[in-house]
């Protein structure tokens, strides 16, 4: 892509690097040779070479190691500090304990109850990444997470090489970080469920099909065909259709774009079917033994078809809410693909932009007409617009966009610095809670590189903001998810709720207590407590404490009780002869809804369990 003064010039070169897809050591050295071209014309306004950082780490072998370790700096802070965030990745976490604990790897569970809404693939890496590293069961979170994260690193080195087909190493580095950069995947990257790893799949399968295309060949082409097929089947295992979805509506894009179809032969698409087939086939065939058919009449039928006719869990929203939410999520590349956008409009012919709109446009359409809308839906698109807002921040983008552009991308480059480093200080005071000091500091140098950044798009080049930008990054990550997260204590109450029974006399031993909810039913708190932790109504939980006489002194019998049941609690302890002494209580905000909760936490006042040394004799 060039400006306008090059228009045909900068086509023929798009084309090259189109065609040139990587595949020898003399096309990437060909590629990059271009790409050093194209950016030094902008406009007639003189020569522009690339930025020394750029120039430096622009290149096949150094490119990737930058953004390995660009991508453990924004993804690991958190890891091991933030608790499980409910209600999703508790649920698979437990999911997964319980599969660990049952030996059981076919059938999924949380309790007693089957969780027949999503394939098996994410259950099968975090139990694997619990046995790899030498853990049982009960291992902490940050083991259960290993998957998420190692998927979002692959997402960011996946980029690099999906734009490599396209592009020199410059450009594909350039790519490679505005997928690690974007605040949707470094969420995903401290959730231990589907996703992460979902996205991972999918650019992988992209990159394949990105070189078949582009290749257009007369002959099969078997390793990218075996690739492909691989991480579609994959992307099923974890999670059902929308890999298949998002790669099979670029396949029909580009169909209709290219108006040609001959071009997927590469793919050998029926020798792939039937290797796709062979690898999802046999989890399949043996959840369908196992549980009767439910487990496809409960994810299809009710979860997936549920989440498309209505919005389920109160996730519904109108059409074009996704569009609204990618100008946050997908920071910063909003910003730099408005500032693009005219230069991309330009150059709507050449392969990248091509590629990138049958990738983006026809999955963009369906999630907006899917009325359940989650933030993370449109995750597996991001890279579809990183491509081209790359290949044009090469070419000089932004030098001559209009000044109400460059204002209006500067402000959502800076806004949601500024925005997260006013909510450090001031969520926790909203809360009852004490800021972090290094976490409020380090938030703040986040929007002061942020302002910095959105002036350097307001004086032209844009690409000469993305080291300001990157810094942001990194501040906002190791402030929010290393010191302000945790500090948000309010918002943990299951792991303020584990450690008061923690606290209790007699307590202290996990594997010997006994605990029963109600009213509080949140799924992190039944992943920390244990399998064993059961859901109960008030009366059940005065029956339950009533029930047990103290004779076992190793038993420790607890009821959790919420305030808006403590009134049936105590109306039916009342009735049973039940004398219930509360020994703790925890308040908090429940996350899920912004609801205030207060958990007493309640025993047999009969029972003998309050002398001082009773955890120090258990331990």
């Amino acid at each position: 892509m060039a400006d306008t003064s090059d228009v045909q010039t900068a086509h023929a070169q798009e084309k090259a690097l189109g065609s040139g897809s990587s595949a020898t050591a003399a096309d990437a050295a060909g590629a990059e040779k271009t790409e050093e071209r194209s950016a030094q014309h902008v406009g007639g306004a003189g020569k522009m070479r690339k930025p020394v950082w750029l120039r430096v780490f622009g290149h096949d072998i150094t490119a990737p190691f930058l953004l390995l370790f660009l991508s453990l700096m924004l993804f690991v802070p958190g890891q091991w500090t933030i608790p499980p965030l409910d209600r999703d990745e508790p649920r698979f976490t437990q999911a997964t304990k319980q599969m660990l604990e049952t030996d059981d790897y076919i059938d999924i569970r949380f309790q007693e109850e089957a969780r027949h809404k999503k394939p098996v693939g994410i259950y099968w890496l975090q139990a694997a990444a619990v046995k790899l590293t030498g853990h049982g069961p009960d291992a902490p979170l940050w083991v259960y997470r290993l998957p998420s994260l190692i998927g979002a690193v692959i997402c960011v080195l996946a980029s690099f090489w999906l734009a490599r087909a396209f592009m020199g190493p410059a450009g594909a580095l350039l790519a490679g970080s505005f997928v690690a950069l974007a605040i949707i995947t470094g969420v995903e990257a401290r959730l231990a469920k589907t996703d992460a790893m979902l996205f991972a799949t999918i650019i992988i399968a992209q990159g394949a099909l990105a070189r078949v295309w582009l290749k257009d060949p007369e002959r099969r082409l078997w390793r990218l065909s075996f690739l492909f097929w691989t991480a579609l089947a994959a992307s099923v295992l974890i999670k059902g259709p929308v890999g298949p979805m998002v790669v099979g509506l670029t396949v029909a894009g580009l169909m209709v774009f290219s108006r040609r179809a001959a071009w997927f032969k590469g793919a050998s698409p029926l020798l792939g079917a039937i290797w796709f087939v062979l690898l999802v086939s046999p989890w399949f065939v043996a959840i369908w033994i196992a549980t009767d058919g439910t487990f496809f009449t409960e994810s299809i039928g009710k979860d997936l078809l549920g989440k498309v006719g209505q919005g389920q869990e109160g996730h519904g929203a109108p059409p074009l809410t996704h569009l609204g939410a990618m100008l946050g999520i997908f920071w910063p590349l909003p910003a730099f693909f408005l500032v693009t956008l005219p230069l991309i409009w330009r150059e709507r012919s050449s392969p990248v932009v091509v590629f990138s709109a049958a990738w983006f446009l026809p999955s963009w359409i369906v999630f907006e007409l899917v009325a359940t809308k989650l933030p993370h839906y449109t995750m597996p698109l991001l890279p579809a617009l990183a491509l081209p807002v790359a290949a044009a921040l090469l070419d000089g983008a932004g030098t001559h966009t209009r000044t109400w552009i460059r204002w209006i991308a500067a402000i959502l480059l800076a806004l949601p610095a500024i925005g997260l480093a006013v909510a450090a200080f001031a969520g926790p005071v909203f809360l009852g809670a004490w800021p972090s000091p290094p976490g409020v500091v380090i938030m703040a140098l986040g929007a002061v590189f942020a302002i910095g950044a959105a002036s350097r798009v307001l004086r032209g080049r844009a690409i000469h903001a993305f080291p300001a930008v990157i810094l942001t990054a990194i501040c906002v990550a190791v402030g929010f998810w290393g010191f302000v997260g945790p500090a948000l204590t309010p918002i943990w109450v299951s792991p303020r709720l584990i450690q008061a029974i923690d606290e209790i006399p007699g307590c202290a031993d996990r594997q010997t207590r006994e605990v029963v909810t109600s009213g509080f039913h949140e799924p992190s708190f039944i992943f920390l407590e244990g399998t064993r932790t059961r859901i109960i109504s008030p009366k059940g939980a005065a029956e339950f404490l009533a029930q047990f006489t103290g004779d076992d002194p190793g038993i420790c019998r607890v009821a959790a009780v919420e305030s808006r049941e403590e009134p049936a609690f105590l109306a039916a302890a009342k009735e049973i002869g039940l004398v219930p002494e509360a020994r703790k209580r925890v308040d908090g905000l429940n996350i899920n809804g912004g609801d205030k909760v207060d958990i007493a936490l309640y025993q047999n006042a009969r029972v003998g369990t309050s002398a001082e040394d009773g955890n120090e004799e258990q331990q």
